[in-house]
């Protein structure tokens, strides 16, 4: 079955306070495995009807079981050291309102040895997610394989390429969206915030200094991802590119031109999540190389501030852009997650109830049904 929502979110939600403090517990051993299983199933639950109240067409079980989007990778396979929270929070984050600040990446972060895995990345979360949704699409995010990239180095570890390193990231996230089909998941998204960094002269020489000039990058990435939104056939493919997402600050300005030509084009993605939600995202005309049957989900609602958007500025937005591809084709969305790791963004979880409720009643006036 093809989804064809038009309405969703990217995927992660805010986490409960009290299941912070479990998760902290659990971590010092004040608190069980199975004590801290049960309240992580009570937290996903709360929202998952959260979503089910305000009418979302597609639900997730917002990430709350991980630590960062991209975390399960380390957490489920032998190999890789140095994986705590600051693994996935390094770089430069920027925000005119919360002030920037600076994170380095962990020195004892690497590959040590082969990757093994001791466990499926998210098919316990689909599981016990699909026995919450009713009659709505679960949807389940992974992270892009070239988003481990730069967890390699040449001077350290059994692998002696990159390539032989992301072949085995590849085939993990292969194996795993097999099991999530064969389990019945019918959308799987990948999440590729590390392609729009290409647009950040700065950013395109970190990688060019490690051998990956931006246009190589790409079509290698694209290459990866496809693997495995192949293997995940017959499930829809969602792909996700946003700017950088942390504690509401971000990474990277600039629109989609430099790499949309040889991104929208080539992966095999049903629908593509697009940030649009301020002028770091530059305008619509990117989207015209978008493929004709692919939809294009609008990331015009900020997921950074807890100020609600106007509807009829989001209405006027969706006309603007469905003059580049046509109005069929287009859906809405958040800018991106609300948590993209545990440490979320600067809104409430009343907040976050307000702006998915918004979501569904902009998209309800603006396409009719979700």
């Amino acid at each position: 079955m093809t989804v064809t929502a038009r309405a969703e979110h990217v995927g992660s939600l805010l986490r409960p306070d009290y299941l912070l403090i479990a998760r902290s517990a659990y971590a010092d051993g004040t608190l069980s495995a199975a004590e801290f299983k049960g309240i992580e199933d009570r937290a996903v639950r709360e929202v998952v009807a959260l979503q089910h109240d305000v009418g979302m067409p597609v639900v997730t079980d917002g990430e709350l079981r991980r630590e960062s989007f991209q975390s399960e990778l380390a957490a489920s396979v032998d190999g890789i050291t140095g994986a705590g929270l600051d693994a996935w929070l390094w770089g430069k984050w920027r925000s005119d309102e919360f002030g920037d600040t600076s994170l380095d990446r962990p020195a004892d972060l690497a590959v040590t040895g082969p990757l093994r895995k001791r466990r499926n990345l998210a098919a316990e979360e689909f599981t016990f997610l699909r026995s919450c949704a009713d009659d709505v699409t679960a949807k389940v995010t992974l992270p892009s394989p070239t988003l481990f990239a730069s967890l390699w180095s040449p001077e350290r570890g059994p692998y002696r390429t990159l390539d032989d390193f992301l072949g085995d990231v590849t085939q993990i996230l292969c194996d795993e969206v097999r099991e999530l089909v064969r389990l019945g998941c019918q959308y799987v998204q990948l999440d590729a915030p590390h392609y729009p960094l290409l647009v950040d002269p700065a950013w395109r020489d970190f990688y060019e200094r490690r051998g990956w000039p931006a246009e190589r990058w790409l079509a290698y990435g694209v290459e990866l991802d496809n693997a495995v939104i192949a293997a995940a056939r017959p499930a829809t493919a969602g792909f996700h590119l946003c700017r950088g997402n942390q504690q509401s600050r971000w990474l990277v300005s600039g629109g989609y031109d430099a790499i949309a030509h040889e991104l929208f084009g080539t992966v095999d993605a049903d629908r593509l999540l697009l940030e649009y939600d301020d002028e770091r995202s530059g305008d619509f005309a990117p989207l015209r190389l978008a493929p004709d049957d692919t939809t294009v989900v609008l990331g015009l609602i900020t997921t950074k501030r807890p100020e609600l958007e106007a509807e009829d500025a989001l209405l006027a937005r969706i006309r603007e852009a469905s003059d580049v591809i046509g109005r069929d084709r287009l859906a809405l969305g958040t800018q991106c997650g609300f948590a993209t790791s545990l440490l979320g963004n600067a809104l409430s979880i009343e907040d976050q109830r307000r702006k998915l409720a918004l979501l569904v009643r902009t998209a309800e006036r603006a396409f009719g049904e979700l």
